[in-house]
This record gives structure tokens, sequence and C-alpha cells, in this order.
């Protein structure tokens, strides 16, 4: 008598619904990366800057999808990582280069390989620490380094300048290639960045923050390229205040310890 095969109950299941939502947010945000590609290729760099928003935009929401459907998955976690390495690393660099870095002479290419490299040694370091027992930043509720998806905003700064300006002098490569390496320094830094657990709202300025969340939305519609630059700066500007409030609330738990 032929024996029947035993399929484990998990597999025989197949993967749910709600595990495939979050991963097809994730896929998504992947498509949106390598479409900039195709935009920057034929020189509609506009609709290649946002292609690259909207990844970050469905890279900002796949998570939160998957903790609220319960759909958190290793499968799920893998996918993220290359999903962020291509839309926020890959695209970006060859963006960058097909609009300025290729009038470099001979080192053009090695800058927007350096935007890519930090990304994906970024996601390692991130995908590397996952188990491990001591995440100081983690734990204070900040984040090491700028994470991928700002990193690829900060990066296009130049852009808005000149999409915004008209100004020829922010495209050229010797404006491009450093700013390019200062981005590809944060993201791989160890530097403590706000997370969004680290932000707390006082209970009399909600109502404050939302309309100014309205009113951004309405800002970025309107003139999208100036609101951009403003929150970048913004964002960058930051940086100094997160590494100060950490290394204060580092020093408030060993404190506490000894």
């Amino acid at each position: 008598m032929r024996r029947r095969r035993t399929i484990p109950r998990g597999l025989r299941r197949g993967i749910t619904l709600r595990m495939v939502a979050p991963n097809a947010v994730t896929a998504m945000a992947l498509c949106f990366g390598l479409t900039g590609v195709r935009y920057g290729i034929s020189g509609e760099w506009e609709r290649a800057v946002l292609s690259i928003l909207f990844a970050g935009v469905l890279d900002g929401l796949d998570g939160r999808i998957a903790r609220l459907l319960r759909g958190e998955s290793r499968f799920g976690a893998e996918l993220d990582s290359l999903s962020d390495s291509i839309a926020f690393g890959v695209a970006p660099a060859l963006i960058l280069y097909l609009w300025s870095l290729q009038a470099m002479p001979k080192f053009g290419w090695i800058f927007a390989l350096a935007h890519a490299l930090s990304c994906a040694l970024r996601l390692a370091r991130f995908n590397a620490n996952i188990d491990a027992d001591e995440q100081p930043h983690k734990s204070a509720g900040f984040l090491t380094g700028v994470p991928a998806p700002a990193g690829a905003g900060i990066a296009f700064m130049p852009m808005y300048l000149w999409l915004v300006t008209g100004e020829p002098i922010f495209r050229e490569w010797y404006v491009v290639a450093p700013w390019a390496a200062f981005t590809a320094f944060l993201m791989i830094s160890s530097v403590a960045t706000y997370s969004w657990s680290a932000l707390r709202l006082r209970k009399r300025i909600r109502l404050e923050a939302i309309a100014l969340a309205g009113l951004l939305a309405a800002l970025l519609i309107s003139d999208p390229w100036l609101t951009l630059l403003v929150l970048c700066a913004g964002y960058i500007a930051t940086i100094p205040f997160g590494m100060l409030s950490y290394a204060r609330i580092r020093h408030q738990q060993l404190n506490a310890v000894s």
C-alpha cells in the first residue's frame, strides 16, 4: 500500500491573505523604484523622482499593514530589505548618475555606486542586529544612521533645487558628487537619528499637528519640489538634536543601571 505523504499543517494551508497584502505593497514599492529608473533613462526627471517618493510612501505602509493584519513573516522581512536596497539604493544611484554624475570625468560612477553600496550596507547592518540582545539606539527609541527612504530623499536635494530654481549649477557634477557622498555617509554612520517611536506629541498640540499634516499635504500638491526641499533640510537639521537627545537618554540609562 502506498503511504500518504504527510504535509506540515502550516505549509498545507499556504500563504494566508493577511500575509499576501503587506508583501504585495512591498512588491509595489520595488516596482515604483525600478519605474523611476525607466523614467530616468528617458529623461523624465520629475516622474523619476516621484516614482522613488511613491516607493517611500509604500515602504512606510507595508510594515504597518503587516502589524495591523498580524501578517509579519520572515519572508516579508527579507523582501522588504531587498525592495529597499533596490528602490532607495540602486534606483536613486542610477537616476543621479544619468542626471548629473555621468558628466564627471572617471569617477562619476563611483559616487553613484557609493550611494547604492551604503544603502545595502545599512540594510545588512539592520538585518544583522534584528536579534541582537543589546541595541542601544533602538532601546532608546532612535535609529542608527539615516534610514534608506530618507537617504534617497536627501540624495535628491540638488535635483529639488534644480527643479525649483532652474539654475544649471545644481546639476553640475561637482555639486552632486559631494552631496551623494555626504548622503552615503549619513546612511552608514552610527549617529542616532529620530524614529517615529521617539517622537511624542503633547496632548494640547495634537489638533495643531493634524492641521499641520493637512497643510503639508496641500503644499506637496501645490509646490512639491520646494516642499520636499524644506522637509529634507528640516530633517537634516534634526540630526544634531537627535544625537544630543540620545546622548542624554543614554546617560540617564547608564546612571540608572549603576
